[in-house]
């Protein structure tokens, strides 16, 4: 486990931050190298910039927390781990990277530059990796220099013998890095399998909880080989399935996590194993990350399965607890029905459930989902004072929370209450670690508000955040287009549809910046491609309209621009409209339109004068 050392004619370009680090997810699991990095500057750093990023250096470091005391926090880390249901999205550790990268830049930007030297990155768990290329593009290179070798630092051989004892003295030394990595790998060249399915076990538990399911996938495949189902304990046998499973959904791999299912329904004779699989599948089928290959009819017999086995659950809190999470994945799939009005109905029934036979108190973060999924219904249904006072109650119930205040910030949005919106989104930016969401919103209403240097700034924090965020990719490249910075346009266009190539949006902008390149051609294969996929999207029928009148077709321009005015009166439209109208020859109309659009902006002087321009 030697770390390496630099060659002597290539040093590096500023002091090491730590002792060069073995990446290799084999000892400590994932964060292998961030737990070292983090650790190494919590010992350092100033308190209050540790207190900062506390939700995110404690989640990398779990073997630091005595340098890293507890600011902020969720209603989950509290509860018992049989409450904890909520699953981390694959996303959540992009989250955590960028936020140990906001802290490593605002420490280095105190003390001075250094350079984090990785070994053996080859062999690096996913979160490392994404870390590592989340700091080389959040922290300039003169402040941090990031040097990482793929070449394998050589292994010891051991007996099996030897591997025992070496696992034995990890054990003794209670650290949990060890446990997630060293430990498991061990026990694996040791001589008690069972030994081994149980330190498998913890990591695959461990690594649920905290999100880091490329872990969760390739440890519980690993237990799973060595967990016989003749001698193993069904329960761990089943939640080693399950784990495994619930991780490869996650990761886009469904039909890999059904086999596990199809796998735990052989092998088991238990109704909760079956109702828990049944669901878990429905999931899997309404959730596919490939919208062609949603099977919505398959869910729905799943999931009814689900229920109708929990239904006779004997034990009153259990089946409280568990019908209730099968109802709530029966509204997913009533809603993806587009039976929203059926759905709630199903979310009513797992609440009233809760209410009647859970103790005061108990699953309160079962409740919370299924009082959010309520709220998200009502504002479905059209009812949003009722969707505002679910979502206040929610947020009040775990305030530690960050995601539910993008969803009562949008609700406040949609009402009008944009100050409150903003409000939400900013909380949101605080509570928990960075995401995008927050910033992409609030450059919604500020665009809106006509703020749109500040709608940029917005997109440019939320791209940072994650650079294949497509929609803000979309959104940036349609007001670069509008501020005439046709270059970045261009390569936000780019970058979105190489990720998303059939994305309307992403198309318009296109043809907006062709347009005004010149290259008509190309821009009307772009506005043709949008209104194809989004019929109803005004800017591209505005766009095509414009582009018609550049290129002499005034009859087009005025039945493209009337397509644009079908989503509601804009005077900017009016006044486009107007001009190919009268170029038409069809001045009666094109003063009709002039006049509405005066209306709309009284105080524009371009619309004053073309009304007195007959």
């Amino acid at each position: 486990m030697s770390p390496g050392t630099f060659p002597s004619e290539n040093p590096p370009a500023a002091p090491l931050l730590l002792p060069p680090v073995d990446a290799d997810r084999r000892l400590r699991g994932p964060y292998t190298a961030a737990g070292a990095l983090v650790s190494a500057l919590a010992a350092v750093a100033r308190p209050e910039l540790v207190a900062r990023y506390d939700i995110e250096l404690r989640a990398v470091a779990p073997d630091a927390h005595e340098l890293i005391p507890v600011r902020r926090g969720s209603l989950t880390t509290l509860l018992p781990r049989a409450e904890r249901i909520l699953v981390h999205a694959p996303r959540r550790t992009l989250r955590l990277a960028n936020g140990v990268a906001a802290f490593v830049r605002e420490h280095l930007a105190e003390t001075g530059p250094g350079t984090l030297v990785v070994e053996n990155a080859g062999e690096a768990d996913p979160t490392d990796r994404e870390l590592l290329e989340v700091l080389r593009r959040r922290i300039p290179p003169r402040l941090l220099t990031v040097v990482t070798r793929e070449r394998a630092v050589p292994r010891e051989r051991h007996t099996p013998e030897e591997h025992d004892a070496l696992a034995d003295a990890l054990e003794r030394q209670g650290t949990v890095g060890a446990r997630l990595g060293a430990i498991p790998y061990h026990r694996e060249r040791g001589t008690d399998p069972r030994a081994a399915v149980k330190a498998l076990g913890f990591a695959v538990e461990w690594c649920l909880e905290a999100g880091c399911h490329h872990a969760v996938a390739e440890l519980g495949s690993r237990a799973l080989r060595l967990a016989d189902p003749d001698r193993t304990a069904p329960e761990t046998r089943w939640r080693l399935l399950h784990s495994t499973a619930t991780a490869l959904g996650a990761l886009g791999r469904e039909e890999e996590a059904e086999a596990l299912f199809d796998l735990a329904r052989r092998e088991s004779l238990s109704p909760a194993t079956h109702a828990a699989a049944a669901y878990s599948t429905a999931m899997l089928k309404v959730r596919h990350h490939d919208p062609d290959r949603r099977d919505l009819d398959a869910a729905l017999a799943w999931v009814n399965q689900a229920v109708a086995i929990s239904t006779l659950l004997p034990d009153r809190r259990e089946r409280a607890f568990k019908l209730g999470f099968d109802l709530n994945g029966r509204a997913l799939v009533e809603l993806r029905l587009g039976r929203p009005a059926r759905a709630l109905e199903f979310v009513q029934e797992a609440l009233d459930l809760a209410d009647r036979d859970l103790a005061p108190g108990e699953h309160p973060v079962h409740r919370m989902v299924l009082l959010a999924n309520r709220a998200q219904l009502a504002i479905t249904l059209g009812r949003p004072e009722d969707a505002l006072k679910d979502l206040n109650t929610v947020i009040e119930t775990d305030p530690g929370y960050p995601d539910y205040y993008i969803d009562r910030g949008n609700l406040l949005h949609r009402l009008g209450r944009s100050a409150e919106a903003i409000a939400d989104y900013e909380t949101a930016t605080r509570v928990g670690p960075p995401f995008p969401e927050p910033y992409y919103n609030r450059a919604e209403i500020r665009f809106s508000a006509g703020d749109h240097a500040g709608a940029l700034d917005d997109l440019d924090r939320t791209l940072e955040l994650d650079p294949e965020f497509v929609d803000g990719l979309a959104n940036r490249a349609g007001l670069l287009a509008a501020f005439g910075e046709y270059g970045r346009a261009r390569a936000d266009t780019r970058a979105g549809l190489a990720i998303d190539p059939l994305n309307p949006y992403l198309l318009c902008a296109l043809g907006q910046v062709e347009m005004a390149e010149g290259h008509h051609g190309r821009a009307r294969a772009a506005f043709d491609r949008t209104v194809e996929l989004a019929p109803s999207l005004a800017a591209a029928w505005a766009g095509r309209g414009m582009l018609a009148f550049e290129t002499g077709d005034v009859e087009g321009a005025v039945a493209d621009l009337s397509r644009a005015l079908e989503q509601g009166a804009d005077p900017v439209l009016l006044f486009n409209r107007a001009m190919a109208l009268r170029a038409a020859g069809r001045e009666e109309e094109a003063l009709a339109d002039l006049a509405r659009a005066l209306e709309l902006a009284p105080d524009d002087d371009d619309i004053r004068e073309a009304v007195h321009r007959t």
